[in-house]
């Protein structure tokens, strides 16, 4: 591959496009890798066309590797399919939904595990068909209510979703594993810095399934460490452990106390310590009643709920909606309360919403036996030492308070620790949820139907190439690595007439040794600008045509680790080629 700089379709920019939050946003758009064009709509230039079909080609061989076979499927799809499982609903409207001219009902692909089902279930019948593996790279869409930071969080996105049909649930334990050692390998290629974490199922359902997220500041994900395991969540995915329940003789009776003043936490607790009670009070001794409402898909009402958890925590709103989901979740409006006058805000306790039927969960630190400082139900009053189990009987746990820095690891080894990173691949084990839907079974050797179990595996392929850049930048523009990148060498002729000449021999003899090559033959620019937009640009290693050319010698640069050194013209050609064939 030869690309010429003089006819190429590029424009690169000097200044950040003024939308643009995070670096991979910023230098996409500088760099003319991507253009906007609508929000959250991106058309991928030519040369941002070359690394995503790079980072295609990593994941097609080792996808293949694992036995997996290319498919394409519509994007445009019938709307039963997604009817059938539920999903139409639980999407909610993230679902690309449309008509057409004869008012059937369609939606935009946000992914294929039904579509897929059928396509099994249509050709296969036996269980000497199974396993199989099937995968496809297209676009996907979701109706983003705020897209954002380019194409890591856009309305349509290129995607390899791949699904795994097995006869039974080792089967697709094996089929699990597989796809998990792909993607090690796919990002390991790419030169990603990664990591895999537990994870929550979401709208997509089954039981086990992890993540892959590339670490960095701007990450829409938070996950934790352990400081003496290899644990590792999503902070969606961490579950607190229970502390042994105590005993339910052993706290005073209840007791209601004035305390003027006090909707807050804080508040409440210098009140309570200047009290003279005889003890000393922190805010974890204290239970925050917080208050949402929450309305399951297709329901026309909201259901008040409260969840209590210790007064030094708050309510984590990524974990309620993970743990509540698909269910729509919101916080209480003035007529909320309006039409609930048992609710005293900024002094609810337990009791109110028990005795009115509303549901309440605790979270998994408030026990049995465990004595709380918590609202009366009454303005500028509050309860003391209202024992769990005894005073009051929650519905249910719902683990959704925050994740901190220093927390217990869930596996009993060390203390956690947050990062943020971005979500490059999820792998599911779905199990039979879609199989059931559609009754995909295959007769097993004793001529019975089995129901047939499935995974789902993903990887956001353009996100791939935004997590690239936003770990391999500097000051001066991207550094791909070479297996992404645009190209292997960028031959930059600096000056005019015979350095061009020079430059474009050197790129065609590159191009004949196998490598691929970006030569910037303008003319008419100055060698200024040419070095800024290669440095821009990022290709991993360039070779610099200009005023040594007189004495037989050029420049070659590593654009990764800022190297550089001159070498003879003669032979140039081969001297680049080894160097790349080196690493």
């Amino acid at each position: 591959m030869l690309l010429r700089m003089s006819t190429l379709f590029l424009r690169t920019l000097r200044e950040d496009p003024a939308d643009a939050e995070v670096p991979s946003h910023k230098l996409l758009v500088r760099g003319g890798f991507v253009r906007r064009t609508g929000p959250g709509i991106y058309s991928w230039m030519p040369l941002g066309k070359i690394v995503l079909e790079n980072v295609a080609r990593v994941v097609r061989e080792e996808m293949g590797a694992i036995g997996g076979q290319e498919l394409l499927l519509p994007a445009l799809l019938p709307r039963e399919y997604y009817e059938a499982t539920g999903r139409a609903v639980e999407y909610g409207d993230t679902l690309f939904a449309l008509k057409d001219r004869k008012g059937a009902d369609y939606v935009l692909g946000p992914t294929h595990e039904e579509v897929f089902a059928h396509l099994v279930k249509g050709e296969y019948s036996s269980y000497k068909d199974f396993p199989v593996t099937l995968y496809q790279i297209q676009e996907k869409f979701r109706d983003e209510a705020r897209p954002r930071a380019g194409v890591l969080r856009g309305r349509e996105f290129h995607m390899k979703d791949s699904y795994s049909f097995d006869i039974d649930d080792a089967g697709l334990q094996e089929s699990y594993e597989r796809h998990r050692a792909a993607y090690v390998r796919i990002f390991d290629r790419l030169g990603l810095d990664y990591v895999i974490v537990a994870a929550t199922s979401g709208a997509m359902g089954g039981s086990a399934s992890e993540e892959f997220l590339a670490e960095t500041p701007v990450g829409e994900d938070t996950f934790v460490r352990s400081t003496e395991s290899d644990y590792a969540a999503n902070v969606e995915a961490v579950r607190v452990p229970a502390p042994a329940a105590l005993p339910l003789d052993g706290p005073p009776e209840a007791a209601v106390h004035h305390t003027p003043g006090t909707p807050t936490i804080e508040t409440l607790v210098d009140h309570l310590n200047g009290a003279g009670l005889g003890r000393t009070f922190t805010a974890a001794d204290t239970l925050k009643n917080v208050l949402v409402k929450v309305r399951e898909p297709g329901a026309a009402e909201w259901e008040v709920i409260g969840i209590g958890v210790p007064g030094d925590r708050e309510v984590d709103v990524k974990r309620l909606e993970a743990a509540l989901e698909p269910a729509e979740v919101a916080l209480l409006e003035e007529e909320d309360f309006a039409a609930r006058p048992f609710l005293v805000k900024g002094y609810v306790g337990p009791n109110a919403l028990l005795d009115n039927k509303l549901r309440f969960y605790v979270d998994p630190r408030v026990v049995e036996g465990t004595r709380w400082v918590t609202g009366a139900d009454r303005p500028d009053h509050h309860v003391v030492d209202l024992v769990c189990g005894r005073d009051f009987t929650p519905d249910g746990v719902l683990d959704v308070a925050d994740v901190r820095d220093g927390d217990a690891s869930p596996d009993g080894r060390g203390t956690l620790y947050t990062a943020r990173g971005i979500e490059i691949g999820h792998v599911f084990q779905l199990g039979r949820k879609y199989t059931d839907a559609i009754e995909l079974d295959a007769l097993g050797p004793d001529g019975k139907p089995k129901r047939v179990t499935m995974g789902s595996y993903g990887i956001g392929v353009s996100r791939v190439v935004a997590a690239i850049v936003e770990q391999s930048h500097d000051g001066k523009g991207i550094v791909w690595p070479r297996a992404a990148a645009p190209a292997d060498v960028h031959v930059v002729g600096t000056g005019k007439g015979e350095q061009i000449e020079v430059a474009l021999g050197l790129a065609a003899e590159l191009e004949e040794r196998g490598l691929r090559v970006l030569v910037d033959d303008r003319k008419g620019v100055s060698p200024g600008v040419k070095f800024t937009d290669a440095e821009l640009l990022g290709v991993p290693t360039s070779l610099i045509v200009g005023k040594g050319l007189a004495d037989g010698v050029l420049e070659l640069r590593d654009r990764r680790t800022g190297d550089r050194r001159e070498i003879a013209l003669d032979g140039a050609a081969d001297t680049v080629a080894a160097a790349v064939a080196a690493e």
